[in-house]
């Protein structure tokens, strides 16, 4: 069954054009997915049944799996059979009866406006390091990109004149505009601190670790943790926390969800409507304050 999965994720990548994220996330549920079929004395994908579907289903709900996770995992395996369908490895489809487990949509963390400006102020010197830091701050809240489109991003893939960024995902492109603070924390990075920090002058990479090598997704997770203690942000920050921040501030200030959506990357709106929910609700407790009837 291995070299059918291994199949499925290079035409995952060569045909559909998925991310690197959505690869390896297939790519490691199916591999969990493989185990426990061969534990069970299972080794060909022809030789399932729904029957035994719905046991690993059962058998992650036992083990403590999140609603979300085995959602996940539910829609790897319809990916994957309906692939071994097409390819003619399997003669019907038995995952078409899976259905996903209702996930209880939770409101995201966001900072507060003033949270957001200490957490922003933090970075103050003027080593490269400082400097780079405050940049990607800076960028990460002007523009509410994902850690992993922030740390892979290039030098090319920024407009200051313009002010914006092109984000690049697979086969998708989207441009983002960013602010006076960004474009000014960004010209202060690359005109005093980027050739300091980088270790091949040859190198496209905008933001770079201590090594001169793109930034791991750790490392930037360690620098807010580190940048947020110092601002005394008594919350639980991780770096999606800002992208959180941008979208939720948007809203709240009046943008579309439409244009929100776009500059998040999202695919359904439905996912971006969870900001427009916050800020109802938050209107809805200003008005049960202030109201005389309230």
């Amino acid at each position: 069954m291995e070299q059918e999965i291994l199949g499925f994720i290079t035409y995952l990548h060569n045909v559909k054009k998925t991310s690197n994220n959505t690869e390896m996330s297939y790519k490691r549920d199916l591999m969990k997915f493989r185990k426990y079929m061969e534990e069970q004395g299972i080794e060909s994908v022809d030789q399932i049944t729904v029957t035994n579907l719905n046991s690993f289903i059962l058998y992650l709900e036992k083990n403590g799996f999140a609603a979300a996770t085995i959602s996940r995992n539910i829609a790897a395996i319809k990916a994957f059979f309906h692939y071994s369908l097409k390819e003619g490895t399997i003669k019907a489809d038995p995952s078409e009866t899976l259905k996903s487990p209702k996930i209880e949509k939770h409101v995201p963390e966001v900072l507060t406006p003033e949270e957001v400006v200490r957490l922003l102020e933090q970075p103050k010197g003027e080593a490269p390091k400082e400097l780079r830091d405050k940049a990607m701050l800076e960028l990460l809240y002007a523009t509410g990109i994902r850690v992993s489109e922030l740390i892979s991003i290039s030098v090319e893939d920024i407009n200051l004149q313009m002010g914006y960024i092109v984000c690049k995902d697979a086969s998708k492109e989207r441009v983002i505009p960013f602010g006076s603070e960004a474009k000014h924390a960004l010209i202060h990075y690359l005109n005093q601190g980027r050739e300091a920090m980088i270790a091949d002058n040859h190198s496209h990479v905008l933001f770079t670790n201590c090594s001169g090598q793109q930034m791991s997704r750790q490392g930037f997770w360690k620098l807010i943790k580190y940048y947020a203690k110092k601002a005394g942000i008594e919350s639980d920050i991780t770096p999606h926390t800002l992208r959180h921040s941008f979208a939720a501030h948007l809203v709240e200030n009046g943008a579309d969800l439409r244009s929100v959506q776009e500059m998040l990357g999202h695919s359904d709106i439905s996912t971006t409507q969870i900001y427009a929910s916050m800020n109802h609700n938050r209107i809805r407790e200003v008005y049960a304050k202030a109201h005389p009837r309230g």
